[in-house]
């Protein structure tokens, strides 16, 4: 089961020793997101300790095959984004 973004906002609004509204948690978390978004798109890297560290990961271009007919594909360049959780969370799970 996933966490929905209502439910993350609910939690984080709970768990806030800070006396905002859900809405004001929701501006924020997407906020925070956004600067996440915003520093690895540039090709940096976003750490944060004891959870993990989000990266910019860059695939080459290859030739695959198309597992249907069996026959050979170009697969263009891409760009996806890696996550590499911290000695911390990973010990925790």
């Amino acid at each position: 089961m996933a966490l929905t973004k209502k439910e993350f906002i609910d939690a984080v609004a709970s768990a806030s020793k800070a006396e905002t509204s859900k809405r004001e948690v929701g501006d924020i978390v997407d906020s925070a997101f956004d600067v996440i978004r915003k520093t690895v798109k540039k090709g940096d890297k976003f750490a944060y300790p004891g959870f993990g560290i989000f990266s910019l990961k860059k695939r080459k271009a290859r030739t695959g095959r198309n597992p249907q007919t069996g026959a050979e594909i170009k697969i263009k360049a891409s760009k996806t984004v890696g996550f590499k959780p911290s000695a911390t969370f990973k010990s925790s799970l």
